[in-house]
């Protein structure tokens, strides 16, 4: 990177170096150098972005980082908040998604398969349902089933749903599991279930997630479909900086 960028540093160096009687540049002279240099030498672009890249990148890991210090408790203990595998579990997967993301369906699977696998793990699920309306019905609405204490099987015929999760479909869900579904209308209007889903809003601003599914996993942001065999290296991971 240095022997890329070094021709335009020297020509820099060499006029401001040199005597002010014998080279008085200007700074529109000094700018002419350097684009000499970018065109001499045009990596010297791609080298100057990937620099700020990772700038970048390294001041967003820093403020990731403090959110989930900040965060922390909310985002693994919130009492608003379903949690299913062990409730005492060593380890915690945050999982934000929206039944209808196609992407959350597969890593149903896997969430699923490592709840089986693994006795020692717990999920907490934050309902984020930022695709559409039905979305929005589908969240308020498994939410409620909690209070029923049918949030679990209510996720999974979510996530088993082939068409889009729209009213028909979500009540038809509900009422296949056999949710009393006079109280589950009322109780989607609580003012606790629109504060998971508005908390679940906050916390994926804060933490930079763009869409579902992502996971919190220890200290690690995780967005998109992960892979069972991934969960499994996060969640080792995360046992060995406990």
């Amino acid at each position: 990177m240095i022997g890329v960028l070094r021709p335009m540093f020297t020509a820099l160096a060499l006029a401001l170096a040199a005597p002010a009687s014998a080279t008085d540049l200007s700074a529109d002279e000094i700018k002419q150098l350097a684009l000499e240099a970018i065109r001499q030498n045009p990596e010297i672009v791609m080298e100057a972005v990937a620099i700020l890249q990772a700038r970048d990148e390294q001041t967003a890991a820093a403020a990731a980082a403090q959110v989930l210090s900040e965060q922390r408790f909310m985002l693994e203990e919130d009492p608003n908040a379903p949690v299913l595998g062990n409730p005492d579990g060593d380890v915690t997967i945050v999982e934000f998604f929206d039944y209808n993301c196609p992407y959350c369906k597969q890593a149903a699977t896997a969430v699923e398969a490592l709840i089986a696998a693994d006795d020692n793990i717990r999920v907490v699920f934050r309902e984020w349902p930022i695709l559409s309306d039905g979305s929005v019905l589908a969240a308020l609405a498994a939410l409620a089933a909690r209070k029923q204490g049918q949030y679990e099987a209510f996720h999974r015929e979510m996530m088993a749903l082939r068409g889009r999760a729209e009213e028909a479909s979500v009540l038809a869900a509900a009422e296949k599991i056999g949710i009393d579904m006079e109280a589950l209308r009322a109780d989607m209007d609580a003012p606790d279930i629109a504060e998971h889903v508005d908390q679940s809003m906050r916390l994926a601003e804060m933490l930079g997630f763009s869409g579902t599914p992502s996971f919190v996993i220890g200290d690690a942001l995780v967005p998109g479909f992960v892979p069972i065999e991934e969960l499994e290296r996060l969640v080792a991971k995360a046992r060995e900086t406990q």
